[in-house]
């Protein structure tokens, strides 16, 4: 299997309600159908489905809650997180943790869309970004 993610799904309440949500955002919906929504997202998929027909889908038991995947979006520098939390705030995310200094030596806050699932927006400098926004892993020091 080759190393990499192609699509993520997150399993929401309400497909109109969620999409407006991420349209409020600034992403555009590049592939609309009755009961999901696809969004382009640089080098990957990101679909919003039904949550119920998810968790039937991928042959698990939706217990409800949180489901251990946070997702985040890197950007490069601290005025940037403070930004984008701004927009979800704007767009109606609820503000789990306001920006600020973080243990690994970056910065970021984090916001929760309508459907509890947690995006952390970060600065990390160790992390470095290319002009298109795609994420590095820093050299393992020798």
């Amino acid at each position: 299997m080759q190393q990499r993610v192609s699509l993520i799904t997150l399993g929401v309440a309400d497909i109109d309600v969620a999409r407006a949500f991420y349209e409020r955002l600034g992403w555009r919906c590049d592939l609309p159908l009755d009961d999901v929504a696809f969004f382009q997202a640089g080098g990957l998929v990101l679909s919003l489905w039904g949550r119920v027909k998810l968790a039937a889908d991928s042959a698990v038991t939706d217990g409800g809650g949180w489901g251990g995947v946070t997702l985040a979006h890197n950007v490069p520098s601290d005025p940037e997180v403070d930004r984008v939390i701004q927009e979800a705030r704007a767009a109606g995310a609820a503000i789990g943790r306001e920006p600020g200094p973080t243990f690994f030596g970056g910065y970021s806050g984090i916001f929760i869309d309508p459907d509890g699932h947690p995006w952390e927006i970060a600065h990390n400098p160790g992390f470095p970004l290319d002009d298109a926004g795609a994420i590095s892993l820093p050299s393992p020091e020798r």
